[in-house]
């Protein structure tokens, strides 16, 4: 797809108000009819995780969900109890206006939720950790790079180690450790992958990066998660994870893509605008990520036909 068919997001028209409403009328009776008829969003996002990233944070919050019940639960369920138990006219409840303490019910009191609070803190400190998004989940293993820009309003996503490029399409491989090094060539964005590995910000400038294994092959959904703009809502884009041997055929295929992402191209791509399809090109400069980078970081900022550095953690 030719680069050079970008367009920006249409305007509202005056008077569009009324027209606004009724659309969000309809898209809450979708949701709910959706949630009544099987689809809903526990079966594709957070709760439906398909790389081990995202199955780790999905099981932390259920433990703090489970753990925090124990002091919920019986809160909510005592008090209409008591209430009734104690209300007035009810003989058959014990009056002592002189009560004062109860060794018992203080240890519940404060010793319970104590030992829920180390408890958390121990899982928090331990699975957080685990879950570092610079934490390669195989160590011994060699990982994917690709390098992911944020632009207005699209992702732009280079493998310089295959020499290729996509836009607003992510294809990865099963079975295999990607690390994902992310910035933004525009203002602050949040690639957010619900079923692979939650979410991470980028930034102009500045590098982040995201660990992330996939066990199976499937069909995902990323998006961009930090309001950015009047495109904003169009920023989203398929994930497409392959086994091994089709993701090393998918390479080779693109290796022979005819259109070249060079510094010119990159220029047109960067502008705001939408694309309406994802686009495939073959990475010409291979050190178009740390440029972006440098773009941020250096006065004069270099130029990017020549430039040669590297990106840095």
């Amino acid at each position: 797809m030719s680069l050079a068919r970008i367009s920006r997001p249409s305007t509202p028209r005056p008077g569009s108000t009324s027209k606004r409403r009724s659309a969000v009328g309809a898209l809450a009776g979708l949701v709910l009819a959706a949630s009544l008829t099987g689809c809903s969003p526990l079966q594709h996002g957070f709760f439906a995780p398909a790389g081990l990233a995202a199955s780790g944070e999905r099981d932390l919050l259920l433990w703090i969900v489970g753990l925090a019940l124990v002091v919920v639960l019986p809160v909510i369920l005592l008090t209409p109890l008591i209430v009734w138990r104690y209300r007035h006219g009810n003989d058959r409840a014990a009056y002592r206006p002189r009560w004062e303490f109860s060794w018992l019910l203080d240890i519940f009191a404060w010793g319970v939720p104590a030992l829920i609070v180390a408890v958390l803190a121990f899982l928090v400190w331990t699975r957080t950790h685990s879950l570092d998004p610079y934490r390669s989940p195989t160590p011994g293993k060699a990982p994917l790079e690709v390098q992911v820009i944020g632009l207005d309003w699209k992702w732009l996503f280079l493998y310089p180690e295959q020499g290729i490029a996509t836009v607003n399409e992510l294809v990865l491989p099963a079975g295999r450790p990607v690390q994902l090094r992310l910035t933004s060539d525009t203002v602050m964005q949040s690639l957010l992958l619900p079923r692979l590995g939650g979410q991470i910000y980028a930034m102009a400038g500045m590098q982040t990066q995201r660990y992330l294994q996939i066990p199976v092959p499937g069909q995902f959904e990323g998006r961009n998660a930090q309001y950015s703009g009047e495109g904003f809502q169009d920023q989203h884009f398929p994930i497409r994870v392959l086994a091994e041997a089709d993701f090393q055929a998918w390479t080779q295929h693109m290796s022979q893509v005819r259109e070249a992402l060079d510094c010119a191209h990159y220029q047109v791509l960067a502008r705001p605008g939408t694309l309406e399809q994802a686009a495939q090109l073959r990475l010409t400069q291979p050190a178009l990520f740390a440029w972006v980078l440098a773009r941020y970081r250096q006065d004069p900022v270099p130029a990017c036909d020549t430039f040669q550095g590297a990106a840095h953690d």
